[in-house]
């Protein structure tokens, strides 16, 4: 059950709205489930008689009753009531009690109360109601709704307990204002995807993402083509901003500007200072990566990776300052990732950042913390330019990605640890999100690794298998049945190939971060690998056709062999190897 309280200045219009059509036809048989008087308040969806006009004059009489300078500017309260998907429908008695509970709660109309605000509650759907009151008492003072928006959730979530509906999460006040119902409709209206406030959001936090100061930060914004305007103390000094999307004007064609802080708490300027200096980054970030030769948005993604990696560690540790900042940080590194994707895994990066930026708010404050190296792999991100899909872009993408989904299910158990529902239900929801980005990314790279896998000697399979089985011991059977073991033996191939001693490099990666929440531990493993070697994160197969310097010679077998690396088996390359001999 969803409340969501805004306010306005015209009660005839938003009456005219809840008792017409809707936009498209949706509204059906509107009518009155409850009001501060049910003799005073008369209701044109049930008597042909009665008039808007007259239930506005009946709504508005208390404020009408004052001296024009004590009538408020927006004296309409407005709180759309919406159950969740799922939950049954209530009756026109329930919705009714429900009113009389929102109202009470937040001190619009306590019970009790004969000089308390009018309101009225109006059905016009099966899964909601529009509670409109107008902010002056009977006496003509104004109502104490302080935090009214809170007192609301939480009477909401004793309504689901007491009825058996669906209990949603429960906020903690550090989440960002969504766009109000009026913002949406105007965004339907002018064919808008999203309403500018969430788009704004998602731009600025994107501007953000790496900065080195406060400069960079707005030409950022005025780069990404928002309107910018900062707030000069008569000192001098900066002291706030607000953007505006170009285009989106008022009624007397004024810019519509949002504060920061209204389009997230940790978007202010004092909070995006104190990110600013507790999180300094090198003006030119190094971009690590193997000594191949490789792209700078490789070379940064492969380098992001490992400090992705470290995040892992810290979320999992005791200390909860530090993981409040790398959460911070974590959610500027998805920022970074998803402006720079390719088209194939934007748009489920950036539904990732957008999520994830939710769980990166909460009470637990990021004091003495330091996310430098985060916020330096972002700023190396934005830098080293758009990647691409294919190549080792697309390979290093599928690197890091394989990590930020546990990053993401480590924020979730942390999260989830301290009580914070709706920073975990955000954290696992881009935990989806960056599986699917995963799934895409990685299906070249992991194909072409696979058949690699599957021409391998039956012997060298065999060795590699009873590597794996020396490691992991209670995993091998089901991680030699996952369709990652190819891959992985592809890449322990390589490893020695170039030298490495593959049962140190894979306990390394075994060793380096915990596998339990890991979907496919073959998969971890292989980009794990990769990193830590120093391998190609892409396909070879190409290149090694036009050069044979690049293809991979065959690794020492530990007795000799008459098949010649690199052979393709007769064999399925699926069945077990057999025992150790």
């Amino acid at each position: 059950m969803v409340p969501d309280i805004s306010t306005g200045s015209r009660t005839y219009g938003l009456l005219a709205y809840l008792y017409g059509p809707g936009r498209r036809d949706e509204h059906t048989d509107p009518h009155l489930v409850a009001a501060w008087s049910p003799e005073l308040a008369p209701d044109p969806g049930r008597d042909p008689a009665v008039t808007l006009k007259q239930l506005t004059d009946r709504l508005d009489l208390p404020v009408l009753a004052l001296p024009k300078e004590r009538r408020p500017a927006r004296h309409v309260w407005h709180c759309p009531v919406r159950t969740a998907p799922g939950d049954r429908h209530l009756t026109d008695a329930e919705w009714g009690e429900v009113a009389r509970r929102i109202v009470h709660a937040t001190g619009i109309a306590e019970d009790g109360d004969d000089k308390a605000c009018r309101w009225i509650a109006v059905r016009h759907a099966d899964d909601h109601i529009h509670i409109v009151a107008t902010l002056k008492r009977e006496d003509g003072r104004s109502p104490r709704r302080h935090e009214d928006g809170i007192r609301a959730q939480a009477e909401c979530r004793k309504i689901e307990r007491e009825w058996g509906l669906q209990v949603l999460n429960e906020g903690d006040g550090t989440a960002a204002q969504p766009p109000t119902s009026a913002e949406r409709s105007k965004a339907e209206r002018t064919g808008r995807a999203e309403p500018p406030r969430e788009t704004l959001r998602e731009q600025v936090r994107q501007a953000l993402a790496g900065a080195v100061d406060e400069d960079e930060f707005f030409r950022r914004l005025t780069e990404a083509g928002l309107r910018l305007e900062e707030r000069i103390a008569p000192s001098g000094d900066t002291i706030g901003y607000k953007v505006a999307l170009p285009g989106d004007r008022n009624r007397d064609g004024q810019p519509i500007w949002f504060p920061g802080s209204k389009l997230a708490p940790d978007l202010s300027l004092p909070k995006i200072r104190e990110r600013l200096e507790a999180g300094t980054v090198d003006n030119e970030p190094a971009l690590g990566g193997p000594v191949h030769p490789s792209s700078r948005p490789a070379r940064a993604r492969r380098g992001a990776t490992h400090i992705a990696e470290q995040a892992l560690t810290t979320l999992a540790g005791d200390d909860d300052g530090d993981a409040a900042a790398q959460l911070v940080g974590v959610g500027e590194l998805l920022d970074a990732v998803a402006q720079t994707a390719p088209g194939s895994t934007r748009k489920e990066l950036s539904e990732a950042a957008r999520t994830f930026e939710r769980a990166t708010r909460s009470h637990v404050r990021a004091e003495r913390a330091d996310h430098r190296a985060l916020r330096s792999a972002a700023r190396g991100i934005v830098r080293a330019g758009n990647a691409l899909g294919k190549g080792e872009d697309g390979g290093t993408t599928a690197m890091l990605l394989s990590t930020m989904v546990l990053v993401t299910i480590a924020a979730v158990r942390w999260h989830s640890a301290r009580g914070h529902a709706q920073q975990a239900a955000a954290a696992r929801q881009a935990a989806q999100h960056l599986r699917a980005a995963y799934r895409t990314a990685a299906a070249t790279p992991m194909n072409t690794m696979r058949a690699q896998g599957r021409q391998l000697p039956a012997p060298v399979r065999d060795r590699y298998a009873h590597t794996l089985e020396g490691a992991l011991p209670t995993q091998a059977d089901n991680l030699l049945c996952e369709p990652g073991w190819d891959a992985l033996a592809a890449t322990l191939a390589q490893a020695e190939h170039k030298g490495h001693d593959p049962e140190v490099l894979l306990q390394n990666a075994i060793e380096s971060r915990e596998l339990d929440t890991a979907d496919n531990v073959t998969d971890v493993l292989v980009w794990r690998l990769r990193r830590i070697g120093e391998l190609p994160a892409a396909s070879i197969s190409a290149r090694a056709r036009t050069n044979p310097r690049l293809r991979p010679s065959q690794p020492q077998a530990p007795k000799p062999t008459t098949t010649e690396y690199p052979a393709r088996r007769d064999t399925n390359s699926s069945r077990r190897p057999g025992p150790r001999r």
